[in-house]
């Protein structure tokens, strides 16, 4: 093996401009099985240059030491917490190789010298879980513009940045270079966090999806955020390959599309298809299309609420088709008293009207009115069933467009407080 093939490919990748249609292969005339071999092979050939290089202690440095005698640390060289030393046995060695040879089409040298361009850069950048632990991240409102929650369809974790006003106000400094790096080592630090989400285990998802929340953005630090928004997707590209399985921009201001374009150039089409760019009005029509309405947050028109006490993702979640024009009506019917029947409800763009009563099974009983408006936001209520009947919430849809709605409910035995107090009032013993 030839010192320049370690050498050669080492350079500075950021702004480096790569372009893989010209090769493309043409996969559909592949048999699947010559494939399949073809990749473990690549992956046995990966893991021999990977293991030679950190016995050799060549993986960072330039060029390969004649003393290929196994370093006492030899398995203390991880990658996102996972031993890189395919010897050591970890089942997330593979994985991670894995994604270094998709990026680069299982081509091995290619592979090979992304990994070290990518241990080099971390080692620069400090891009590892001590630098989450950094002061700047510990201040008072930086920690809640990063948070994991919920799940796609197909168990990866949802991570939301909110790359907004308050964020760029806590950290961003118009003008201020330091305050600019800093920014950036704070996206950077998102993307760690939500690393550290996934275990790396053969047969679970190992990528997350990134939710990236631009509302009430720019401002005057429009020029600063345009930097690095650029040097986030070269850094995404170039050091976290398929760590990130989608990054869904939303509430997307229409000058930032152009400003997408633009910057989308520098990577190849396989990585522009990770971000996807959603304008406020599509926001959880968006969303719903990789998550569960039970897995999306109330803000972004879900039914997912922090430290819920009421429901959890195991609650079944019930769908209505609302036709444009179209008035639907969904019932809870409840024939016991004495319980509570609490619900969750959304409707996709909230562009309707709605209303919430009780109607008794008595015809000479009266209906009680619970909310009666324009909805906004999705809702959760809850109602007192003292005799049958049943809840009704009523959308009428106004619109020319087909819409959906989501909901779900329980019912529990309770008491009301008024027999409580009316119990305590009661009791000599208990004084006021």
């Amino acid at each position: 093996m030839q010192e320049e093939n370690y050498d050669d490919d080492l350079t500075d990748t950021e702004n480096e401009e790569e372009n893989y249609n010209d090769d493309e292969e043409d996969t559909e005339s592949i048999d699947p099985v010559e494939m399949k071999k073809s990749k473990s092979k690549a992956l046995f050939e990966l893991r021999f240059r990977v293991e030679e290089a950190i016995i050799g202690d060549y993986l960072l440095v330039k060029s390969p030491q004649r003393n290929f005698t196994k370093p006492k640390n030899a398995q203390n060289v991880e990658l996102w917490g996972v031993p890189l030393f395919p010897s050591a046995g970890h089942p997330g060695t593979d994985i991670v190789l894995m994604k270094f040879l998709k990026a680069k089409r299982y081509k091995v040298h290619d592979a090979f010298t992304l990994l070290r361009k990518a241990l080099r850069w971390r080692a620069e950048f400090r891009a590892d879980e001590n630098m989450v632990k950094d002061d700047m991240f510990s201040r008072p409102g930086i920690e809640r513009l990063w948070f994991a929650s919920g799940k796609d369809k197909e168990g990866r974790p949802i991570c939301y940045n909110l790359w907004g006003k308050e964020s760029q106000n806590q950290i961003l400094a118009v003008g201020d270079q330091t305050k600019t790096q800093q920014y950036l080592r704070w996206r950077v630090a998102c993307v760690e966090k939500g690393i550290q989400r996934l275990n790396f285990r053969p047969g679970d998802v190992n990528s997350i999806i990134q939710v990236i929340d631009l509302e009430n953005s720019m401002g005057i630090a429009k020029k600063e955020v345009k930097m690095i928004y650029a040097k986030m997707i070269s850094l995404l590209h170039n050091n976290y390959p398929g760590l990130v399985y989608k990054n869904l921009i939303i509430n997307v201001p229409s000058w930032f599309m152009t400003l997408n374009a633009l910057n989308l150039r520098l990577i190849t089409q396989k990585s522009r298809n990770k971000f996807i760019f959603v304008k406020p009005s599509k926001v959880t029509e968006t969303l719903l299309k990789y998550a569960t309405p039970e897995n999306i947050l109330v803000r972004y028109g879900g039914l997912r609420r922090e430290n819920d006490t009421e429901f959890s993702t195991d609650d079944k979640v019930l769908e209505v088709n609302i036709r444009a024009n179209m008035t639907e009506q969904i019932q809870i019917p409840i024939n016991e008293i004495g319980v509570t029947v609490t619900w969750d409800i959304t409707v996709v763009g909230f562009d309707v009207c709605y209303k919430e009563e009780f109607i008794p099974d008595d015809d000479c009983s009266y209906r009680v009115l619970l909310q009666d408006k324009k909805m906004g936001q999705s809702i959760r209520n809850s109602f007192h069933i003292r005799e049958p009947g049943k809840i009704v919430m009523t959308i009428v849809n106004a619109s020319y467009s087909k819409t959906k709605a989501f909901y779900r409910f329980k019912i529990r035995p309770t008491v009301p407080m008024y027999m409580f107090l009316k119990k305590a009032f009661s009791d000599p013993n208990i004084r006021f």
